[in-house]
């Protein structure tokens, strides 16, 4: 455990090499990252966490009106607890956005970013459809709970949220899906607003080691487009990963392998 403002944050370390920070996005848990975390260990002190309000990270204050930077703020101090040198960055989803700010703020902290489908909707030409849609998400969420609300996303984005934990699950899985049945709630209620009009600091980034990537099997999705428009402000090509938006979870050899590549 890490106390920070605030909070106390729940984090995993694996491995030995230069560090990797792994930072994910939205209602997920980390436990999501373990099998690619495992692989990357053999090359890097691999650090996994939960972010505050999240999982096993429970907050002693309330959140403030800033997430990303509040956020971004406790990745720059598990850097900082990791050790003095610049770190390897690897975020995906809203963890992405957590990154940008982190890497705007102190680049001397990240030695290269891997940002995976980072969902910068304020990009979009259709940017008012996807305001809409957070509008109407935060509304149910009032009205009907986080439920109805999560529904409504992953009908517009594709990504719905999972089921109740099936009974012939590995243990370690149906925790990590209790845990994210949990945080749907801090997710809707702390970050969507803040996160859905986040824009990344172009100036900043530009000159910075970043590298934007999608899923080989997302073409033409909502994180796609994102991602392709963050790589056009940023002034570079996207590249493409293994997999969809969890192809880190799905076949973390491959990503592993594409992730060092990426880092190299």
């Amino acid at each position: 455990m890490l106390d920070v403002p605030g909070a106390r944050l729940y984090y995993e370390v694996r491995g030995s090499g230069p560090v990797l920070l792994v930072i994910l996005g939205g209602s997920t848990d980390p436990a999501m990252a373990a099998p690619l975390a495992e692989i990357l260990s053999a090359r890097y002190t691999v650090i996994t966490y939960d972010r505050r309000g999240y999982s096993r990270s429970p907050l002693s204050q309330p959140f403030g009106d800033r997430p990303v930077e509040q956020h971004a703020d406790d990745a720059l101090r598990l850097l900082e607890a990791a050790g003095s040198a610049p770190a390897h960055v690897f975020a995906t989803h809203a963890g992405a956005l957590i990154a940008f700010d982190l890497m705007a703020r102190h680049p001397d902290r990240v030695r290269r970013l891997v940002a995976h489908e980072p969902p910068v909707y304020e990009l979009l030409p259709d940017a008012e459809r996807w305001r809409r849609m957070t509008a109407e998400a935060l509304d149910l969420f009032e009205r009907e709970g986080a439920g109805a609300a999560m529904r409504r996303m992953g009908e517009e984005t594709g990504l719905m949220a999972p089921g109740p934990p099936a009974p012939g699950l590995p243990e370690w899985v149906r925790d990590m899906l209790t845990r994210m049945a949990a945080n749907a709630e801090p997710n809707l209620r702390y970050e969507l607003r803040g996160f859905s009009g986040f824009l990344p600091d172009a100036e900043a980034l530009r000159g910075a080691s970043v590298v934007v990537g999608h899923g080989a099997e997302d073409r033409g999705t909502i994180f796609h487009r994102t991602t392709l428009a963050v790589a056009e402000l940023l002034g570079r090509q996207a590249v493409e990963l293994p997999g969809d938006h969890v192809g880190y979870l799905r076949d973390p050899g491959a990503f592993a392998g594409a992730l060092h590549a990426c880092l190299t």
